[in-house]
């Protein structure tokens, strides 16, 4: 199932995608949102036999997207883990995965702009497969780690490159407000399956600019979720993205930076393309 987050006749609403339009899914078993309906007992079951049961009520046309989980508890990024990613910014190698969190506020969703902060114009991309938790998890093994995945999005990491420079510390330059981006929609796990053999492309204004294959992940997505789930509680809802590869704009040279009027895309095989236009701040 693609599952989405959208606003339609003035009402913030859930549901499946079915048939280019959306069959609504408020209040299957009990929900009253995307995060409710992943924490729900059975609720991704219960959702794929209301789908199945029904025809699709609202035209894709007709909606505005929200980011695909708009309320996350956590969203938790991991850092440097391409080798091609690590190379070019001349990072040394680590034996733990490097984290840092964004806030909601600092996303956007498909279809919708991504902001460039007027405090700067070194606004970068970023590509990224995004985890979905489906239940709670708590020091969880690697061999049980995808067992806790709802399902995969997309993510555009924008970063304001100077001011993640500010210090060792990347949150500054990851969480000026409508920097990042996720969606279109949660693809359920069943769909996607081996989450390592996806490929993901970065396209700025039509021209590929990243490329590379999941499987070339540092840290695999098994990995990440055991990691964090050694630290922290993860919760139904919360999001993993899980890096970048390289080509990123401030390692070029000259360096390629977005501005407004430019668009980017970030697709990713068996989960669709996320796309944004953008805006420089007023």
């Amino acid at each position: 199932m693609r599952l989405v987050s959208y606003l339609a006749r003035g009402r913030v609403g859930f549901g499946a995608v079915k048939n280019d339009a959306i069959v609504p899914l408020a209040g299957v078993a009990g929900a009253a949102d995307l995060k409710g309906l992943l924490a729900a007992r059975d609720g991704l079951q219960r959702a794929r036999e209301h789908v199945a049961g029904r025809d699709a009520e609202i035209p894709m046309a007709d909606v505005k997207f929200l980011p695909a989980i708009p309320n996350a508890d956590k969203v938790l990024c991991i850092g440097l883990n391409y080798e091609g990613h690590r190379v070019e910014t001349n990072s040394p190698k680590s034996e733990h995965p490097q984290v840092f969190a964004r806030w909601n506020d600092s996303l956007t969703a498909h279809d919708d702009e991504m902001v460039r902060p007027k405090e700067s114009a070194a606004f970068d991309y970023e590509g990224e497969l995004a985890v979905i938790i489906g239940r709670t998890a708590r020091r969880v093994s690697e061999a049980d780690a995808l067992s806790y995945v709802a399902g995969y999005s997309i993510f555009n990491d924008g970063s304001v490159r100077d001011w993640q420079k500010h210090t060792s510390q990347f949150i500054p330059g990851k969480n000026f407000p409508k920097t990042g981006s996720l969606g279109p929609w949660v693809m359920t796990a069943d769909e996607v399956g081996d989450p390592s053999k996806l490929t993901l492309t970065t396209r700025l204004n039509g021209a590929v600019v990243q490329q590379d294959s999941t499987e070339n992940l540092l840290f695999s997505v098994q990995r990440c979720i055991a990691y964090i789930s050694s630290f922290t509680e993860l919760h139904p809802g919360d999001v993993i993205p899980t890096g970048t590869p390289s080509g990123v704009g401030y390692r070029r040279q000259p360096p390629l930076f977005m501005k407004g009027g430019d668009s980017v895309e970030v697709e990713i095989s068996r989960i669709g393309v996320l796309r944004n236009q953008l805006r420089d701040e007023g």
